[in-house]
């Protein structure tokens, strides 16, 4: 008997009885679980991994445009008049130095008094023989002026400050300019008609001095200039963003006033007074424009020149 309720009770277990339903469960897992996502968005997919190193490297931070150029050299000013006119005129300089036991007359008083107002001009007295080293035996006359280099821009920052301004770049390229007084009124022109800089190329031409930051009349603080070791290749890339060259010659196909150019982004390149621009520089232009001149004379001042054409430039503009 206790065997045969055994076998019952087995066969009675084996029996699928009454269980907790699915609540649907099965019957929505039998539903379709609509289209297949993307390969790319798909976790552990091959193209999945790609496209999120790819986000990666687009967040990465991109190098910020180049800015800054090279620096000058550092150089003194001589002579109590020199030193009192470099100061009045706000010449960058780092110190100024008074020779021991110095005639304490009128200019040394008005360059003492301008070195203090500014600030940051350091006072060194120094005696004789020390000044006489320093200048190279020089007629210091007691005063000499430390300038400090002067700081270039890159070529890109000029039309860089023009872009962020939303202006069309205006920019002007001496070629063989030479006289540092030059430099600083063609400086003195751009900033007046709105121009973004200048450049100039590293040899055999002026660079930024104390000559050239006081003929400019102070607008050398806000007027960059750029300096380049090679002229063509400078415009070629300004070429190459756009940027239209026009270079003035005596013999160009152009006047000033009717180059609808200048109404645009442009370089405008000066050569020197007597040569002009240089053949490789002529060549890179697009455009060659001449200053009319009923005078008859053969050839303008590169600072009147620039003048001339920055001036038609701006009129077109406004």
């Amino acid at each position: 008997m206790a065997g045969n309720s055994q076998r019952r009770n087995r066969r009675t277990s084996n029996k699928k009885g009454m269980q907790v339903g699915s609540g649907g469960q099965r019957r929505r897992g039998l539903e379709g679980k609509g289209p297949t996502p993307p390969a790319s968005v798909r976790k552990g997919h091959k193209k999945n991994r790609v496209a999120n190193a790819q986000a990666r490297q687009a967040a990465v931070r991109r190098p910020a445009p180049r800015r800054g150029g090279a620096k000058g050299t550092s150089e003194m000013v001589v002579g109590r008049n020199p030193v009192y006119e470099a100061l009045r005129d706000g010449v960058p300089a780092t110190t100024l130095y008074v020779q021991q036991y110095i005639d304490n007359d009128e200019r040394v008083r008005e360059a003492l008094q301008l070195a203090g107002q500014r600030g940051n001009i350091n006072l060194m007295e120094a005696p004789r023989p020390e000044l006489d080293r320093m200048t190279n035996g020089l007629n210091h006359q007691g005063l000499v002026l430390q300038v400090p280099p002067y700081e270039y821009a890159h070529p890109e920052d000029l039309t860089a400050a023009a872009y962020d301004n939303g202006e069309d770049p205006l920019i002007v390229a001496l070629d063989g300019v030479t006289d540092p007084r030059n430099l600083g009124a063609i400086v003195r022109s751009v900033s007046a008609f709105g121009g973004h800089g200048v450049v100039v190329p590293e040899r055999r031409a002026a660079g930024m001095t104390a000559g050239a930051w006081k003929s400019s009349a102070g607008t050398a603080a806000r007027t960059p200039v750029s300096r380049v070791t090679n002229l063509t290749r400078a415009l070629e890339g300004y070429q190459k963003a756009g940027i239209t060259v026009v270079g003035l010659a005596a013999d160009g196909e152009h006047t000033v006033q009717d180059l609808e150019a200048l109404g645009g982004p442009v370089v405008i390149v000066i050569g020197s007074e007597g040569k002009g621009l240089g053949r490789l520089v002529g060549e890179t232009c697009d455009y060659l424009v001449r200053i009319p001149m009923p005078g008859g004379a053969e050839s303008l001042n590169a600072g009147v020149a620039a003048g001339i054409v920055l001036y038609e430039t701006a009129r077109r503009r406004a």
